[in-house]
């Protein structure tokens, strides 16, 4: 049961990614071929490769990641408390500090990952940005040969839907019905593309991806049936 679960050994997540050039322009050829074989679905004729590449963040294979914001619960006593911290900056660096993170924190069979879509988007994503940027793999992010019941993932979107394989909810969604205060109260993920490559703001979307765990973390709370955090409960390290 969801409630058995130690909430201290759960480190939630979230990540922003954005294309892996700022122009089409920039793209090689090979992979602009590539990029409108793999989009033609999507596009349809609505778009043009080209129109279509501002949403190349989406993809691991065109995009790449410019933060991973993590959190995790101190408990003492009957006082608890949120730390949340994020890796941003140059996508090599990132990954290994985030690597780090896991490899000396939260290694152990009782850790925990967990962010809302993230076994559709989070965690093979990193995984994929990992391989490509030709960093090994963690322990926590490397399924192959395990059994479903051994991979150490939590979802709170597959949470919700309780079995129900046609159901989406975003997050925005849930932190409103949930009655959580809104992590989208500034930028959204469609967004983070234009603030990354023409506002050059990687602030905003640092603060942005922070209030996305920090949603993550409350949404588990709720579906525990516990009192969400405050915001003198959280720290930002």
């Amino acid at each position: 049961m969801l409630s058995k679960i130690n909430i201290e050994n759960i480190l939630f997540l979230d990540i922003e990614t954005v294309p892996l050039h700022k122009n089409y322009e920039e793209v090689d050829d090979t992979a602009k071929q590539l990029w409108e074989h793999k989009t033609q679905y999507q596009r349809k004729d609505e778009f043009t490769a080209e129109e279509f590449y501002d949403r190349a963040g989406i993809w691991a294979e065109f995009g790449k990641i410019v933060c991973i914001s993590v959190g995790y619960f101190v408990l003492k006593g009957d006082v608890r408390n949120f730390r949340v911290t994020s890796f941003f900056g140059e996508e090599i660096k990132l990954l290994k500090d985030f690597k780090n993170l896991l490899e000396t924190h939260f290694n152990k069979p009782q850790h925990v990952l967990c962010a809302h879509n993230g076994k559709e988007f989070d965690f093979p994503y990193i995984a994929r940005r990992m391989i490509i940027n030709r960093i090994g793999l963690p322990f926590k992010l490397d399924l192959f040969g395990k059994k479903p019941w051994e991979v150490a993932h939590l979802d709170t979107l597959e949470l919700w839907k309780f079995g129900d394989y046609k159901h989406f909810t975003s997050l925005k969604l849930m932190t409103h019905i949930l009655g959580i205060p809104s992590p989208k109260d500034d930028i959204d993920g469609s967004e983070v593309r234009d603030v990354f490559y023409i506002e050059k703001d990687i602030d905003r979307i640092v603060t942005y991806c922070e209030k996305d765990t920090i949603a993550v973390a409350q949404v588990l709370l709720r579906l525990r049936n516990e009192v969400i955090l405050l915001p003198d409960e959280i720290t930002s390290i």
